[in-house]
């Protein structure tokens, strides 16, 4: 498996999302993605608590630490490289976690648009 080109939504070079937890489809901390990644992980967001309840309700606890698999559960301020599907739902309900454009890999905006993706940008450190 090898990753797409690692380009942001931006046209440029994919910042790093997250090593603390390690994110990313490869866990490698960036939102890279190949033609296996079949939820495309590759918005790079930033968790709240009110995305974090959502997302249990809709069927995937992302709170609840899993050590079977290795994962510690995420909290609110946690960089995350999120499934676009689940993103664009979560905007369309009005509770998407903020948007780190230039870690957001740029297939991502085969489900949601650019200005979707702007709606809901920081500028974020990682």
């Amino acid at each position: 498996m090898e990753p797409d080109e690692s380009i942001n939504v931006e046209g440029g070079p994919l910042a790093l999302c997250g090593s603390d937890p390690v994110t990313g489809f490869f866990r490698d901390g960036h939102c890279n993605t190949c033609a296996a990644d079949q939820g495309s992980h590759t918005v790079c967001v930033v968790m709240t608590a009110e995305f974090l309840a959502y997302s249990k309700y809709v069927g995937n606890d992302l709170s609840t630490p899993q050590p079977a698999f290795g994962f510690i559960g995420l909290s609110p301020g946690d960089s995350w490289c999120l499934c676009a599907g689940r993103f664009m739902q979560a905007a369309e309900e009005g509770c998407a976690p903020q948007v780190n454009l230039a870690a957001t890999h740029i297939r991502a905006l085969e489900v949601v648009p650019l200005n979707v993706l702007r709606a809901y940008a920081q500028d974020v450190g990682v």
